[in-house]
C-alpha cells in the first residue's frame, strides 16, 4: 500500500524533518499521527497553546515554544513528535522560519534523535527558505469501503437499520468528504426524525453543496437538465452517450482497452446549448457536476492561484466520479502569451492544468465550454489534451422547431397543438436557443397578461418581431467565429 498513513509512517522512521500534511480533517489526522508516534513524546501546537502528550494545554505562542525546545541544545527534540497546527498566519513570521529552519538542520545532521515536525493544514504557501526541509504529503480521499463503515458504524450506535441499497446511495452521496464531515452530515440527518432514509439524502446533498461551496473555487450545480432538454446537437449528444457508457462501465471498458475519458470542449455562439450540455452530462453520468470557477482561482498572492487550482483538482478527485465544468475558459488563459507578471501566473496555471489533464487517472471528466477560441492558447485544444473539441452555431431549421416543443411543453404543453411551427420556425433564422426561449417567455407573458387561456402563433410572432436575435447583433463577430471554428476544424455538434 502507499497510502498517506504508510507515507508518514515512512517518511518519520527515515528521519525528514519536516512533514506538510494538506488535510481537510483536522481530528482524524492528529489521531493518525499520534498513533504513529506512540514511541515519542507528542507535542501539539495551536492558537490555543501547547499539549505535551495528554496534557492539559499551556498557553504559549508558537516562536516561544520552538525557542523552548532548542535552549538546551535539543534534547528536549529527542525522541518526539511536534503536530503543528493553525500555523498558515504565522509561516511568514521571520523568527518562525528560522527556528523550524534550524530544527530541521539538527535533525538532519543527526545532533537530535527520532523528531519530526508536522504542519497540518490546507495547501500552506511554504516560504523559499523551508522549501528543502519539507516533504508535502496529500491525505487520502476518504475510500467507498471507508464511508460504507462509517455509517454502519453510526447506524449500529444508534441502533437504526440501514438497507444495502441506501448504504450505496449514501457512499456515493459522501464521496470527497472527511469522515468527520460524514459523522456530522450523519448525525444532523438522524437528528431530524432519528432514522437514516432516502429522504435523507436530499439532505447529504445540500450539506456537500455547502462544503464544496466553502472550498471558495468550485460550486456544485444542481442537475435539473436532460439530454431532451437539449434541442438539436445531435452529434455531440450521441458522443456524450458514448461516453456514458463507458463511465457507467468504466472497469469493463478498461479491461477491454479503452482509456479512461479525458474530457471535452464546446465552444460556439452564447446561448446555443454549450452550459446545458454540460449539465445534462453530468445527469446523464449520474454524477456531481462541478463548475469551476478561473475568476475565483486567480489569487493576489504569490503562488495562490497554483494553490487554489491545485486544491479544485483535488477535491474533484476526491469526489470523483464527476464532471468539472469550466465554463468560458478564454478569459482564464488569454494572457498566457503575454509577458507580464499575470501572463507568468497564467502560464503556470496552465502548465499545471495541462499536466494534470494528460496524466489523470481518476474518473474526472473535463468539459470546457468558450465563446472565443481565438484566445485560447493551442496547446489547450490539440487533440490528446482532450478527446474531441465540438463548435455549436446557430440552430438549423429542424432544431429550432424542437427547441420551440421543448419550451412549449415545458410550459404550455396543451397549447403546442395550436402552434404553427413552420411558421414560427421560418420567421426565426439566426436565432439562439436562449432568444427562442425568451421568445416563448414573452408570448406566455403577452397571452396570460391580454387575459387570454391560449398562447396562440400570433402571440409568439409579436414576441419575434419584438426580439432582436443574436445573429443581427453580433453579425460580423459571429461570422468571424464561425470562420474560425471550421478552420481548425472543430466538429460541428449539429447534423
Amino acid at each position: 500500500m502507499n497510502t498517506s498513513k504508510d507515507k508518514l509512517s515512512r517518511y518519520m522512521d527515515a528521519g525528514f524533518p519536516i512533514l506538510m500534511y494538506n488535510t481537510y480533517d483536522e481530528p482524524n489526522a492528529v489521531n493518525i499521527l499520534t498513533n504513529l508516534g506512540d514511541s515519542r513524546t507528542v507535542i501539539q501546537w495551536s492558537e490555543i497553546g501547547m499539549i505535551v502528550n495528554e496534557s492539559d494545554a499551556n498557553d504559549i505562542t508558537l516562536d516561544s515554544m520552538l525557542q523552548f525546545l532548542v535552549s538546551t541544545g535539543g534534547e528536549d527534540l529527542n525522541y518526539s513528535l511536534i503536530i503543528l497546527k493553525d500555523i498558515r498566519h504565522h509561516i511568514d513570521n521571520p523568527k518562525v522560519i528560522g527556528l523550524l529552519k534550524y530544527i530541521a538542520q539538527l535533525i538532519t545532521t543527526g545532533r537530535v534523535e527520532e523528531c519530526t515536525l508536522v504542519l497540518l493544514g490546507e495547501n500552506i504557501e511554504l516560504p523559499i527558505e523551508l522549501e528543502p526541509f519539507v516533504t508535502i504529503i496529500d491525505e487520502d480521499a476518504v475510500k467507498p469501503n471507508e464511508i460504507a463503515l462509517c455509517i454502519e458504524q453510526f447506524c449500529n450506535e444508534q441502533d437504526i437499520p440501514v438497507d444495502n441499497i441506501l448504504k450505496g446511495k449514501l457512499v456515493n452521496a459522501f464521496r470527497g468528504l472527511s469522515k468527520y464531515e460524514i459523522e456530522n452530515i450523519l448525525a444532523l440527518s438522524y437528528a431530524d426524525d432519528g432514522e437514516i432514509t432516502s429522504n435523507d439524502l436530499e439532505l447529504v446533498l445540500e450539506q456537500k453543496k455547502q462544503i464544496v461551496k466553502k472550498s471558495g473555487v468550485l460550486e456544485m450545480i444542481a442537475l435539473d437538465e436532460t439530454m431532451n432538454d437539449i434541442g438539436g446537437l445531435e452529434v455531440l449528444k450521441e458522443w456524450i452517450q458514448n461516453k456514458a457508457k463507458i463511465y457507467k462501465d468504466i472497469d469493463a471498458a478498461k479491461a477491454f482497452g479503452v482509456d479512461m475519458p479525458k474530457g471535452v470542449l464546446i465552444a460556439g455562439i452564447p446561448g446555443c446549448g454549450k452550459s446545458l450540455s454540460a449539465k445534462a452530462t453530468a445527469k446523464l453520468f449520474n454524477t456531481p457536476l462541478l463548475r469551476l470557477d478561473m475568476g475565483r482561482i486567480m489569487g493576489k498572492y504569490v503562488g495562490e492561484s497554483e494553490q487554489n487550482m491545485r486544491k479544485a483538482i483535488k477535491i474533484a478527485e476526491d469526489i470523483s466520479p464527476c464532471v468539472l465544468w469550466i465554463d468560458e475558459i478564454e478569459k482564464a488563459f488569454s494572457g498566457v502569451s503575454g509577458g507580464s507578471s499575470t501572463g507568468d501566473i497564467t502560464n503556470r496555471l496552465l502548465g499545471s492544468f495541462l499536466t494534470w489533464l494528460q496524466e489523470k487517472k481518476s474518473q474526472v471528466f473535463v468539459i470546457m465550454t468558450a465563446n472565443d477560441v481565438n484566445k485560447l492558447p493551442a496547446e489547450l485544444i490539440r487533440k490528446g489534451r482532450l478527446d474531441e473539441v465540438f463548435f455549436v452555431e446557430f440552430p438549423n431549421n429542424k432544431e429550432r422547431e424542437q427547441i420551440f416543443k421543448i419550451h412549449l411543453e415545458k410550459r404550455r404543453p396543451t397549447d403546442l397543438a395550436n402552434i404553427d411551427l413552420d411558421k414560427i420556425v421560418s420567421k426565426t433564422d439566426g436565432y439562439s436557443g436562449a432568444d427562442i426561449e425568451g421568445v416563448v417567455k414573452d408570448a406566455i407573458e403577452l397571452a396570460f397578461t391580454s387575459e387570454r387561456n391560449v398562447v396562440t402563433t400570433e402571440d409568439i410572432i409579436k414576441s419575434i418581431d419584438n426580439t432582436h436575435s443574436l445573429k443581427v447583433i453580433m453579425s460580423k463577430s459571429i461570422d468571424d467565429m464561425i470562420k474560425i471554428y471550421k478552420e481548425k476544424k472543430f466538429k460541428n455538434a449539429s447534423k
